[in-house]
């Protein structure tokens, strides 16, 4: 097998420069609070592209301040959402879904400008981000309760839900159209105001967002965005607000680990969607052809920035040879450029510190006996390339293998047999997404009963979608976005007990 070699630009010029000056002139840059984008209290900061490391813009920035008047507006709309028709909220959703679909070119074109992301994958993202709109607007009619005996046959027991108040979201860089959506859709859909903090190297995806949901007749007060590059303070404060009732944060387990600490004191109702190091599992009975497809996919979505991205690439010794020879031919030949670019396959990593972090697992994977096979040297900067990896011979000591690798790096492990993959694979302290290929669907059920993941892609290579209960086990997180469950993560039920029937 012989090893190739990728070179990856410094930076490459925006193809689209005239286009890009005109997008961004329409989108908004301040806080969104009520119904006005307006000043924050801090210094405005910069979003650049990380393609080039130029300038995009700058955005207002929030402080504790800001948080207390989106505050102040919230619990007066909280209270009149909530008492709102479940058909209008849902209305309002349904509307917020159509204007994004008809918009989609220009946000596809925005968030690969500040994410870097391509533009297919970034197209793909609207689509998917806006179907979360049109879910929960069909969601919202039915929160449901019920009515039941007691089985001593004395009184009746009835439950219903109700929202849970205010919700405070926290959402990443890598995916800001959806992880907007998946969070506000449940929580308007079920009669909660939101207050978000995008991440701060992608704010505009979220603000141009919050602009359609307005033209879609949201309530002001409903949707407040407080974009930081200060989250500490503004974080803190929102924590121990008692005016919060719920906390929804997407992150690394790191994070999250400390924002339950802080939510603890509260006893605050959290959902957490966590880091993740999503094994690839080959049997020795797959469709090799099959399994480089959904292993293009798996790894390959956003540049390989996603927590459900596969990483370890556990394959049987009899499929072994054909899948990295195979694999490193399809990772070899993507083209790296800027991600406007249609044909562009291959985007920059969000910052420097995302290229110097997967620099380092690549490094220590080599130095432990890894084989690179295809490669190269990353960008020294500006831009914020690194080339497409395929690792050989990993070690199962590697760091690789045991932490998350946000980029387009695949290691993978000759295995035995399954036993040893489910071993190793159920060995993390991670438990988000997993995948599976095997022609036995027999097989394949067996395998992902015992692999310890919230998620599996038996024989595909996504597992996403708008209307499944997407989550993790272990320290992958707590609670599920999506599918009929999301809804209910906004929603507290109570329950009467009552002999008047």
């Amino acid at each position: 097998m012989t090893s190739q070699v990728m070179q990856v630009p410094d930076s490459v010029a925006n193809p689209n420069s005239d286009a890009t000056a005109k997008l961004l002139s329409k989108v908004p840059t301040g806080l969104l609070i009520g119904d006005k984008f307006v000043v924050g209290s801090n210094e405005p900061f910069n979003v650049t592209d990380p393609a080039n490391g130029e300038v995009l813009t700058k955005v207002a920035n929030a402080g504790v301040a800001d948080l207390q008047k989106a505050l102040d507006i919230a619990v007066v709309a909280q209270e009149k959402w909530a008492k709102t028709a479940p058909r209008v909220r849902g209305e309002v959703l349904r509307k917020t879904y159509e204007l994004m679909i008809a918009q989609a070119d220009d946000l596809a074109m925005l968030m690969s400008l500040e994410n870097g992301k391509t533009l297919v994958d970034a197209k793909a993202e609207v689509t998917y981000a806006a179907e979360f709109f049109r879910w929960f607007s069909e969601e919202a009619v039915r929160i449901d309760g019920s009515i039941r005996n007691a089985p001593s046959g004395a009184n009746r027991i009835l439950t219903y839900k109700q929202p849970i108040g205010i919700a405070f979201l926290i959402t990443p860089w890598n995916f800001p159209a959806a992880m907007y959506t998946r969070k506000v859709g449940a929580a308007l859909a079920a009669g909660c105001a939101a207050i978000l903090k995008p991440a701060s190297e992608t704010p505009l995806t979220a603000l141009a967002i919050s602009k359609i949901m307005l033209e879609a007749g949201a309530l002001p007060g409903t949707v407040s965005v407080l974009q930081t590059n200060q989250p500490g303070p503004l974080t803190d404060a929102a924590l121990s607000d008692e005016r919060v009732g719920k906390l929804s944060f997407t992150g690394s387990t790191g994070i999250g680990k400390m924002l339950l600490k802080k939510a603890a004191e509260r006893v605050l109702n959290c959902s957490m969607e966590l880091g993740g190091n999503a094994p690839f599992i080959v049997l020795d009975d797959a469709d090799i052809d099959a399994a480089i497809d959904g292993a293009m996919i798996a790894k390959m979505r956003n540049g390989g920035q996603a927590c459900t991205a596969a990483n370890r690439f556990f394959v049987q010794e009899k499929a072994h040879d054909e899948f990295v020879t195979k694999l490193a031919q399809r990772m070899g030949a993507l083209k790296v450029g800027h991600g406007t670019s249609t044909d562009t396959s291959l985007a920059p990593l969000v910052n420097r510190k995302a290229v110097g972090s997967v620099g380092e697992l690549v490094n220590d994977a080599i130095s432990k006996g890894a084989t690179q096979i295809v490669g190269g040297t990353p960008s020294p900067g500006p831009g914020c390339y690194f080339p497409a990896t395929v690792l050989g011979n990993v070690s199962a000591d590697a760091k690789i293998i045991s932490e998350e690798v946000f980029g387009p790096v695949a290691a993978v492990v000759k295995v035995k047999d399954e036993a040893e993959a489910l071993k190793i694979s159920n060995k993390s302290e991670y438990g988000l997404a997993g995948y599976i290929y095997t022609k036995d669907l027999a097989r394949g059920l067996r395998v992902s009963e015992a692999l310890q993941v919230g998620m599996i892609g038996l024989n595909r290579g996504l597992v996403s979608d708008p209307s499944a209960p997407f989550g993790g086990v272990k320290q992958s997180g707590l609670g599920r976005e999506g599918g009929y469950e999301g809804i209910d993560e906004y929603l507290e039920i109570k329950y009467v007990a009552t002999n008047d029937f």
